[in-house]
């Protein structure tokens, strides 16, 4: 007796067809979902919205009725730099949350998902600019309720350098994110914003250290963001200096980053 064997059936589609997802797989709904994510954290929130709106009550209402040498209250000086350091910890935790899920492996999922690595990344940084800019929103609302009355276009001015500045701080949480191992990048990542926003001149004023600290100061990473967010209110106007501060970081940052994760997809 003779057997035929039947002829195979073609799959209905190859896998040479197969289309790419469009933007690589980001999309606003993996977006929302991120951002829900990490707004349910508790201790998240604390840091972002939480500690820099106390910091304005400690520091900042002690200094009302003082003003600036062109009029405008010293308690806006302060409200928009720690607005500054909300968006620096908000971007940053972000983005530095990699780490986290580098560890559960989440690099390697993504070879099996239609969601590519760069989408990855994106969708990152643009949760870390969500929380940077509820972290300024926050902080501008407890200033507005303190008393802090400035004039329209310094809140609209100081409030887009502060956030869109922020820009680098979600590059240095990848850079840090995708560097250091997941257990302890969380536990140092606090004390080292809060010694950057120091030498940076968040926390005081740089003409009142000494001139080696401001020296030192313009070579931070803080430096720039918080000079241009508070030139709308000072009126020194553009300061070349802090544009290259923030350029040069945010590229160091970012190409520090991309090529981390290179080497990081590379092993899965």
């Amino acid at each position: 007796m003779t057997v035929t064997a039947s002829p195979t059936t073609a799959p209905s589609t190859r896998a040479g067809d197969r289309r790419p997802p469009a933007l690589g797989g980001f999309s606003t709904a993996v977006l929302g979902i991120e951002i829900r994510r990490v707004l349910r954290n508790r201790r998240t929130l604390v840091f972002i919205l939480v500690m820099p709106a106390v910091f304005f009550l400690l520091f900042g209402l002690p200094q009302r009725g003082q003003e600036l040498p062109n009029g405008l209250p010293v308690t806006g000086w302060i409200m928009i730099s720690l607005a500054v350091y909300a968006a620096m910890v908000a971007t940053t935790s972000a983005g530095a949350a990699v780490a986290t899920e580098r560890a559960l492996g989440w690099s390697r999922q993504l070879r099996l998902t239609p969601l590519r690595p760069p989408a990855y990344v994106a969708t990152k940084v643009a949760t870390a600019m969500v929380l940077g800019l509820l972290g300024v929103l926050v902080e501008f609302a407890v200033g507005a309720a303190s008393g802090v009355r400035l004039p329209v276009h310094v809140w609209v001015e100081s409030g887009l350098t502060a956030w869109l500045g922020s820009l680098v701080f979600a590059a240095f949480g990848l850079f840090v994110g995708y560097l250091a191992p997941a257990e302890n990048v969380m536990q140092f990542m606090g004390p080292v914003l809060a010694i950057l926003a120091m030498l940076g001149g968040l926390f005081i004023p740089l003409d009142l250290l000494p001139d080696v600290m401001q020296q030192i100061a313009k070579f931070t990473p803080v430096y720039g963001v918080g000079q241009l967010a508070r030139s709308p209110l000072t009126g020194e106007g553009l300061n070349w200096v802090a544009v290259g501060n923030v350029t040069a970081w945010t590229l160091f940052f970012a190409l520090g980053a991309a090529r981390l994760f290179r080497r990081d997809t590379t092993r899965v």
